[in-house]
């Protein structure tokens, strides 16, 4: 299994995914394919975290009035999951790997990813 979960209207993603060959990877918008509960599970199986795969650049967390340094796991879970813009984004998965986000250092070992496989 190779998924890439990615945001269209997100230049950012756009970009990073234009540096790679995704020709055997399953491509999905997550605003108009949500992730599941399943494919969540299996993100947090790799990070071992909720709080990593959330965005803290979400326009919704002024829009709802969140306190992030106040959630917990499973708030971060039922956030993730209620909206798409939680997400941080791009996220890169593989069966054993996953690469999350799109700062520099993530962008650099997903680059290293590519030339290796």
């Amino acid at each position: 299994m190779k998924k890439v979960f990615y945001l269209n209207t997100c230049d950012t993603c756009r970009k990073i995914l234009a540096q790679f060959d995704l020709t055997d990877w399953e491509l999905r918008e997550i605003k108009k394919q949500p992730i599941t509960k399943e494919e969540l599970t299996e993100m947090h199986t790799l990070t071992k975290s909720y709080e990593a795969l959330f965005s803290r650049k979400s326009t919704q967390i002024k829009l709802r009035g969140l306190d992030v340094k106040s959630l917990g796991e499973k708030d971060f879970k039922e956030l993730l999951l209620d909206h798409y813009t939680f997400l941080k984004r791009p996220v890169f998965m593989t069966d054993k790997e996953i690469f999350v986000g799109n700062d520099k250092k993530n962008v650099e070992v997903l680059q290293a990813f590519f030339n290796v496989n």
